[in-house]
């Protein structure tokens, strides 16, 4: 019988995002699709307090935009969690800066998706590490844009890593 922690140490690890070092600028791909649910909208604006008028009550008078609109930030967080769970799990080590655009309204029901575009790396001077610049743009069912962001997050590199130099310099 096999150690369980020799199996934890020594196999691979699935789902696990890719180094700063297998990334480039231009890289680019997509995520799932996922449908926006009433439980989605509900959960998030009770944990978040977002607690506005147009989300929480589907009849408010004088309402601009038709439909069971959510929040901005809820489109987003979905769209974090999609690729927390590929390009960021267990290789994104800290958030630190967003720009946010919305373009158009997403309602309950609507199924987004989103692209990923690798914009620029720089390694940092230690720690083997690198801080990533990518453009993330949101689509719904339909195709229309309904959110975009960039986002810069530092990244992890391999374990064991070579000494950076220009030359090994992602190109």
């Amino acid at each position: 019988m096999t150690d369980a922690r020799t199996l934890f140490d020594t196999l691979p690890v699935m789902g696990k995002g890719p180094t700063w070092e297998e990334l480039k600028p231009g890289l680019a791909g997509r995520t799932l699709r996922r449908t926006i649910t009433e439980a989605d909208l509900v959960n998030f604006i009770s944990a978040t307090g977002m607690l506005e008028a147009i989300f929480i009550d589907a009849a408010y008078p004088g309402r601009a935009i038709d439909g069971r609109l959510v929040p901005a930030a809820l489109t987003q967080c979905l769209i974090e969690g999609m690729l927390f769970q590929t390009v960021i799990q267990g290789v994104g080590l800290a958030l630190l800066e967003i720009h946010t655009f919305a373009h158009a309204p997403v309602r309950v029901g609507d199924s987004i998706w989103a692209t990923l575009d690798i914009r620029d790396i720089r390694p940092t001077s230690k720690g083997n590490r690198a801080v990533v610049t990518s453009e993330v743009t949101v689509y719904n069912q339909e195709g229309v844009k309904v959110l975009s962001y960039q986002v810069k997050r530092l990244a992890a590199g391999r374990a064991d890593p070579a000494p950076f130099s220009a030359a090994s310099a992602p190109s």
